[in-house]
């Protein structure tokens, strides 16, 4: 296993996991949760920038106003991310997160079309019409929508969206991200603080360093991907994207012990066949355009 594909696996690998992370703060509001989270990793990603002297990219900012605006915008949708994923975890739908990032790719491409004006090849659009089938199956079922899953799976695409309009490095666009959430984010702990509800320091030894170590826990499988993305094809990180929701998936029911019923198996499944079917006509088209022949010059 090269380089590359160590560091990307490392970090889907650290993905899926960290629900048991976060299990640990089920005591917690999910936004004092989150508050936490991003002014740890305000702190966390300067402390690595500053080691690592790259604050070039200011200039950059300071002379585009557009791409600081962008990022109030994924800072925004970073923040509902978070949050709808600290709500999964705290109110026991870890199962329900997985689908969300299960999805994602293929609303990834349903964006492509609105917003870029990209063409969708046939197969594409079959896995869309077969996962669209999946989500009205699954909101049938449940008698509602799974606006867990989806919530995820749209912010995180429009996330997605947003930054390739204002290119940055991972660790770059997380701190400018964190750093413009982290002003309102630390008032409110502030007044947690002052209210007599905050728990950072008063609850038992362990809430606060999980919290002090959240930082850490969101930078770090962010920097190993951005490091083994680079090495790896995209096929490689393709087939890669879905280790993170399905060692979630498998955490909420074997380790959880979150409700799946027969019926959200049928919806899971049609699900994973559209995933299939895009996954494996991606493969078959990066194959088709490799043995192409060159044009002529």
């Amino acid at each position: 296993m090269n380089r590359g594909m160590l560091l990307a696996l490392s970090s889907y690998l650290l993905w899926g996991i960290l629900p048991i992370y976060w299990k640990t703060l089920t005591d917690l509001p999910a936004l004092e949760t989150t508050a936490h989270r991003i002014v740890w990793s305000t702190l966390f990603v300067a402390i690595i920038l500053l080691a690592r002297r790259r604050w070039n990219w200011l200039h950059d900012i300071a002379r585009r106003p557009r791409i600081a605006i962008t990022f109030v915008g994924t800072a925004a949708l970073i923040l509902v991310n978070w949050l709808i994923y600290i709500i999964a975890i705290n109110t026991g739908h870890i199962v329900e997160s997985s689908l969300g990032y299960y999805m994602n790719p293929l609303v990834n491409v349903m964006l492509a079309v609105l917003f870029l004006q990209e063409r969708p090849r046939f197969w594409q659009w079959a896995a869309i019409g077969i996962a669209a089938a999946g989500v009205t199956y699954l909101t049938i079922s449940y008698g509602r929508l799974p606006w867990i899953a989806l919530g995820l799976a749209f912010s995180f695409a429009f996330y997605g969206l947003l930054k390739k309009t204002a290119r940055l490095g991972a660790l770059e666009g997380l701190f400018i991200e964190t750093l413009i959430l982290s002003i309102p984010m630390a008032g409110y702990l502030i007044w947690r603080e002052a209210s007599g509800v905050g728990v950072f320091g008063h609850a038992s030894a362990t809430t606060t360093v999980v919290l002090l170590l959240a930082g850490i826990v969101t930078a770090t499988p962010l920097w190993l991907f951005s490091a083994g993305a680079r090495e790896v094809s995209l096929t490689v990180l393709g087939l890669l994207q879905y280790i993170a929701p399905t060692i979630q998936f498998i955490l909420g029911i074997a380790l959880y012990h979150e409700p799946f019923a027969a019926t959200q198996m049928i919806g899971f499944s049609v699900i994973w066949t559209a995933l299939a079917v895009f996954t494996f006509e991606g493969m078959a088209e990066r194959r088709r355009l490799a043995l192409a022949p060159a044009p002529p010059h």
